[in-house]
Order: structure tokens, then C-alpha cells, then sequence
């Protein structure tokens, strides 16, 4: 089955990035902004969606530990879903430069 999956990507400055536009063309991937594209998979159910993509990517990118990899599908339940395929979640850059306000009430023993 096909199925329409979203992927982000980070590399760093030495990621196997020929490796991923090489496999990204052949997918015929869509640009939609900066690391991100969308394009439809080959899998077997949507269940086994992350597995075998990352298979695919795997077989034709050299990934590094600091590499990332994020994935956006529809799952079978029809909900929206989003994993890292690779790598995990770090520190937000926009941290600390909205509006929240932290509750700085302090008080002192009694």
C-alpha cells in the first residue's frame, strides 16, 4: 500500500546527505521548506510503516548517532502521527523567547 508520509530531516554539516536526495529523488519527494519533504512509501500496512522506511534509508544513507530523522503519516485508526525514525528530540532554539511568564513568587520560612 502507499501511503503519503512528511519527513524532516538534520544531518549535521558531514551528513550523507548525496545519499538522502539521491534516495529522496528516487521516491519522487516534493520539497515543502527547509529539511522537510513529502512523498508517498511502499509498505506493506501502515503498521509497519516506521520499520520499513527506515529499512529503505537506511540500505541508501550512511547514518551518523547524531543524525535525526523525523516521520509524519496517518496512521490505520485515520489519527495523524509523528516519531523520530532516527535520533531524538534536543533542546528547542525558540526556548525562552516567548511570552510565558514564570511564577517567580517566592516566600520565606516561617
Amino acid at each position: 500500500m502507499e501511503v503519503r508520509v512528511w519527513l524532516g530531516y538534520d544531518l549535521g554539516v558531514k551528513g550523507d546527505y548525496p545519499g538522502l536526495y539521491a534516495w529522496l529523488d528516487d521516491h519522487d519527494a516534493i520539497e515543502c521548506g527547509e529539511s522537510f519533504c513529502s512523498f508517498l512509501f511502499e509498505c506493506s500496512d501502515r503498521d509497519n510503516l516506521k520499520p520499513e522506511l527506515l529499512a529503505a534509508i537506511q540500505n541508501a544513507v550512511q547514518l551518523s548517532p547524531t543524525d535525526r530523522i523525523y516521520v509524519i503519516y496517518r496512521r490505520n485508526d485515520n489519527l495523524t502521527s509523528g516519531s523520530f525514525l532516527w535520533g531524538r528530540r534536543k533542546a528547542c532554539p525558540w526556548e525562552g523567547y516567548g511570552s510565558k511568564r514564570e511564577n517567580t513568587e517566592e516566600s520565606d520560612p516561617e
